[in-house]
């Protein structure tokens, strides 16, 4: 059982990547054009009380076909390692549904996302927890038989639990391959609580399944020289290579993109496709794909958004947007079917977080503050991609504040 967070900025700024590098230098230089914010309506869709519903959201929402959301506390349930909660429109208002609680030797303290599976049920990875207090991957489902009670928890299936030789402390989000495999990242820091710095490279993960179980294979260890601790999860080109970004390392130790190529027998080979040194570094984001093959991230201290374009048999890197001057996104970009970009600033703002939409026109990308937390009922320190429905609204979480000061999911309607 891990001990209550606290009631802080702390909480986020605790995390390895966060404190070290705060402090990074503030680059001036304007890449795009800002445009002020739009007529947009807020709505805070739900509270969490720090009990059964769990407490600081930090991860992204998923929606399933019917419309219903996904999502993960970092905190919160039991014996407070966390849980998972399912949001439904009811018609007269949204409710929170916990569908399970962790308790630590199933995992603790899911700081990420969720994915559904090709079966339909959920995946996850908890940063803490599990057989070695490293961290697990888990699977929950639905019951069996139609839920005739108010309570209605979902069975939960440990599918591994993180050992050191694998790195410990995943990251970033999942993605599953044709054939049914779960790929991942994992950080590298062998601490319970994250407070201290990394005391492994990380690693890239596989996660196969075959005739009922899974095993695990690191497919790439980092070292220095083409980064360190992935932060952000990877992603798939159509010809089957995985691309990602490292908080750290490279050639000025601040971070890289980079791009795993299967030689086949197993064996993975690294190119770092870009190393950080300027206008923005230490991109926890990982990479966001358009249909052109182009991909996107952005850089945490401070926040710039960047693109990878395919250019003569390699790749062009160009800084599109600034974000904020102090700490920008700690998730994935959205993109819609437009090409526009969403995501939000973890001290953006006015300090407490926002959000923000990144829109193209003739090769210019302009900056939309779509809406600023103020630390209130709203909620503060979004540190979660924003989810996007067939209506173009806008969906969320606040990691802190809210009615209660454990967080806030939040909708944003244009």
């Amino acid at each position: 059982m891990t001990s209550q967070p606290e009631s802080s900025a702390a909480i986020l700024l605790s995390s390895p990547w966060r404190t070290a590098f705060a402090l990074a230098l503030f680059c001036a230089l304007m890449m795009v054009t800002t445009r002020p914010l739009q007529a947009q309506t807020f709505t805070v869709l739900h509270n969490f009380t720090g009990g059964g519903d769990g407490a600081n959201p930090m991860s992204s929402l998923i929606r399933d076909r019917s419309g219903d959301f996904y999502g993960t506390t970092e905190a919160g349930g039991l014996d407070y390692d966390g849980t998972v909660f399912k949001l439904s429109d009811r018609g007269s208002g949204w409710i929170v549904t916990p569908l399970y609680a962790f308790h630590g030797y199933d995992g603790a303290n899911p700081q990420l996302g969720l994915i559904l599976g090709p079966d339909g049920t959920l995946y996850g990875t908890t940063a803490n927890g599990g057989q070695n207090s490293l961290g697990s991957i888990y699977n929950l489902r639905p019951p069996a038989t139609a839920c005739v009670s108010v309570s209605c928890p979902w069975s939960e299936t440990v599918l591994y639990s993180f050992t050191g030789s694998d790195s410990g402390d995943p990251t970033g989000s999942l993605i599953f391959d044709q054939s049914g495999n779960l790929y991942g990242t994992a950080f590298g820091s062998h601490t319970s609580d994250r407070k201290q710095l990394a005391e492994g490279p990380g690693c890239v993960w596989e996660l196969v399944h075959s005739e009922g179980m899974w095993t695990i294979n690191v497919l790439f260890g980092f070292t220095s020289g083409n980064g360190l601790n992935p932060a952000g999860g990877v992603i798939f080109d159509q010809a089957g290579n995985l691309y990602g970004t490292t908080l750290i390392g490279g050639d000025g130790a601040v971070g890289t993109v980079f791009e795993l190529t299967p030689l086949g027998s197993g064996i993975w080979a690294d190119q770092t496709l870009h190393s950080f040194s300027s206008q923005g570094v230490y991109p926890e984001a990982g990479l966001t794909a358009d249909h052109s093959g182009n991909m996107y991230g952005a850089t945490y201290s401070p926040g710039y958004a960047f693109e990878l374009t395919p250019s003569g048999g390699g790749w062009s890197f160009n800084t599109i947007s600034e974000l904020t001057g102090a700490l920008g996104p700690a998730a994935d970009l959205t993109i819609d079917s437009q090409g526009n970009l969403y995501g939000t600033n973890l001290e953006g703002g006015s300090g407490k977080g926002n959000v923000f939409k990144l829109t193209q026109s003739n090769g210019v990308w302009t900056l939309t503050d779509l809406y600023d937390f103020t630390g209130g009922s709203d909620g503060e320190y979004p540190s979660g991609s924003v989810t996007l429905d067939a209506s173009g609204n806008l969906y969320g979480t606040a990691s802190q504040a809210g009615a209660y000061g454990y967080g806030t999911v939040w909708e944003i309607t244009p």
